[in-house]
């Protein structure tokens, strides 16, 4: 008989087996929760590995489909593009990606054809993989980003990508204003039906360098004047207030793991359904310890995924979402 008191409650019983612990999660994963983030680059001819993001490629137009098609099958929700342009064809105003021929309007165009509605079509809106600068508006005299400037581009953008055949664009440059030019540009061209993905909360963080990889980055300086001061929480609400009252039909977090508590915030008190991406830096992280043997790389996977969900996001993007869709036994 042990000299200490006995439990009064015993929370390890709902614990003791796979099945009781499955019975009583709050929070589940599942395929259609996921988006995956796809890189499309003009000119070549097989797709290209990124080294810093083992296992995620820049695509060709051919292995893009392939892609999608995979992850769709396996009930992937969605799919978000960004394009990667030859060198040669960016400049200061990103024109390349307003051109219907350009390398992300002809993929969306591609996808479309062949995926129809099977899933959701999302694309980047954004100027940053188009601009030989590497920011996400056009400079100023002095080399700033002018917001306004930008988002007439912007504007331009949402209707020739909504044209090419996406459902969703994601304005992702942290223009202030950039939901309501795109949302009301959309509507001029008759493109009532197309969402709009607001970036609501994106941070000036360190763990996109794997991304400028992926797309190529020329960009030259930094984007805290424009992107969220990680210092600051409460920021985060106001922008979402602006964005819902420009018309946002969704809104986002990101980066997800180091502003989970952002993410919180956000999903007590939007009316509207919250994603959060799990980018670049935090994949890269995972592979780069589990290469090393110090964590189980599928465990963390799902327990990171997890923790975004529990926080409040309805929607993850991630560069894991066919891997797990896999290990869920998704499929449609």
């Amino acid at each position: 008989m042990t000299a200490y008191p006995v439990p009064a409650e015993r929370p390890r019983r709902l614990r003791t087996t796979p099945a009781l612990r499955r019975l009583v999660a709050q929070t589940r994963l599942h395929p259609a929760d996921l988006v995956l983030p796809v890189f499309v680059r003009d000119g070549i001819d097989e797709p290209q590995p990124v080294s810093s993001m083992p296992g995620v490629l820049q695509h060709t137009p051919d292995s893009l489909v392939a892609a999608a098609r995979e992850a769709v099958d396996l009930g992937v929700g969605g799919i978000m593009v960004f394009g990667v342009p030859r060198e040669a064809d960016k400049d200061g105003t990103g024109s390349c990606g307003l051109r219907p021929d350009g390398v992300l309007n002809t993929a969306l165009r591609h996808l479309r054809d062949e995926l129809g509605d099977e899933t959701v079509l999302m694309s980047d809106l954004c100027l940053d993989e188009f601009t030989d600068h590497g920011h996400c508006g056009v400079l100023d005299d002095r080399g700033r980003v002018d917001n306004d400037a930008t988002l007439e581009v912007y504007a331009e953008m949402a209707v020739a990508q909504a044209r090419a055949g996406a459902h969703v664009v994601g304005p992702s440059g942290m223009m202030d204003g950039q939901v309501r030019v795109v949302r009301e540009a959309l509507d001029a061209a008759g493109h009532l039906d197309v969402s709009v993905l607001a970036y609501t909360a994106k941070y000036a963080s360190a763990a996109y360098g794997p991304f400028r990889e992926a797309v190529a980055s020329t960009l030259q300086g930094d984007r805290k004047t424009y992107q969220q001061d990680p210092a600051n929480r409460a920021e985060s609400l106001r922008e979402l207030r602006l964005d819902l009252e420009e018309g946002a039909d969704m809104v986002m977090v990101k980066p997800a793991l180091p502003y989970l508590d952002v993410l919180s915030d956000v999903a007590a008190v939007a009316d509207v359904p919250v994603a959060a991406y799990q980018v670049s830096g935090e994949y890269a992280m995972i592979e780069a310890a589990a290469a090393q043997g110090w964590v189980d790389r599928d465990r963390m996977v799902l327990e990171t995924l997890t923790s975004i969900r529990r926080a409040g996001a309805q929607i993850v993007l991630t560069y894991y979402a066919t891997h797990v869709a896999r290990m869920l036994g998704g499929g449609r």
